[in-house]
């Protein structure tokens, strides 16, 4: 069905994009792939990385919808990863996360719709739910301008992911562990006790395709993940480098959750069970408010969020046995020759 389709991955110099690159370039899927990001650098060391033909290059910004329209004239399928994710960065600069992640969000969709393309898919995080911090809150606006702009959209699907920690994206913990390591540093964790959900990038990947072929308008989709500790994350990392650093604490930094929720209480109520994934429909009630006194939600007073405290809880073992598959740490710690987006 898709084979002679084009598929379009915003911000798609990033781990995301490239692991889409890697799982589809080796099969028949897409007669053509677009990559559309501002980072003309990145584009380049791609290129020329898979030399493809497949593979078509277009440099703007999501911010701009001059730039982001006429890239997805002929598209089928977008994959929406364009974003600021950085916890810091958008703490001190709010709203340039609410430009890229809310007002690039709305340009995406608008531009399909303009084209109609069949489906959009834009990847949020755990930290859209409950948000504490700018990046989580303009991400959870994003989800909200997304499921608001479906209502109205005929011949353009668009649905949502949302995901916990990518284990060695870039800019996450465990490249940072891996690199004080190798550089004699010791290993600064901010709370041991802290939890995280640990996903690997093909699990991400994962999570999308499901989306891609299940989705209807509107729907956020979840998937079901492990947890661990950073402390026994940072301790895993150790074990596996044969390592003697010393683990210090640094605390808690800006805009941090001691843990993440992937799905509030109030989607538990309404989530539908796929197996190993949820499926959390729009809530797609109208402007009449009477429905809001009237008639309420039973189940909402006994449903749990879903958390990476309640979740399955891994060990130092399971860690280590988890992250010892990542192209990483295969790459860093065991000296093997393989791409860092493989895996």
């Amino acid at each position: 069905m898709i084979k002679n389709n084009i598929l379009l991955i915003t911000g798609g110099t990033g781990s995301f994009g490239n692991a889409v690159i890697n799982r589809f370039l080796v099969t028949d899927y897409f007669k053509e792939i677009r990559i559309f990001s501002r980072d003309e650098k990145k584009q380049d060391d791609m290129r020329n990385q898979f030399k493809n033909s497949k593979l078509k290059f277009f440099i703007g910004d999501v911010r701009d919808y001059d730039s982001i329209e006429p890239t997805t004239r002929g598209v089928d399928y977008i994959f929406h990863a364009a974003a600021l994710k950085q916890v810091p960065s958008c703490e001190f600069f709010p709203m340039q996360a609410f430009k890229t992640n809310v007002e690039g969000t709305q340009n995406v969709i608008k531009a399909a719709a303009h084209n109609k393309v069949k489906k959009v898919i834009c990847l949020s995080t755990d930290k859209a739910a409950y948000p504490i911090n700018a990046m989580g809150i303009s991400k959870a606006m994003m989800e909200k301008v997304a499921i608001a702009e479906s209502r109205n959209l005929q011949s353009t699907i668009v649905c949502l992911t949302r995901y916990g920690n990518v284990m060695a994206s870039r800019g996450s913990v465990i490249p940072l562990f891996i690199k004080q390591i190798k550089s004699g540093l010791p290993l600064t964790i901010t709370d041991p006790n802290m939890t995280r959900f640990l996903m690997s990038l093909n699990d991400a990947v994962d999570l999308v395709l499901f989306a891609f072929e299940n989705g209807n308008q509107g729907d956020l989709f979840v998937n079901k993940a492990p947890a661990a500790t950073i402390g026994d994350l940072a301790k895993a990392v150790k074990v596996l480098a044969k390592s003697h650093s010393e683990i210090n604490i640094i605390g808690t930094r800006h805009g941090e959750k001691l843990y993440e929720t992937l799905c509030t209480r109030e989607e538990m109520a309404k989530a539908e069970d796929m197996g190993d994934f949820f499926r959390i429909p729009a809530d797609n009630r109208d402007l009449n408010y009477s429905m809001y006194y009237s008639k309420g939600e039973k189940g909402m007073s006994v449903s749990q969020d879903y958390h990476s405290h309640n979740t399955h809880r891994l060990d130092v073992d399971g860690v280590k046995s988890l992250i010892s598959k990542l192209a990483i740490v295969r790459k860093e710690l065991f000296a093997e020759e393989i791409d860092e987006f493989s895996i």
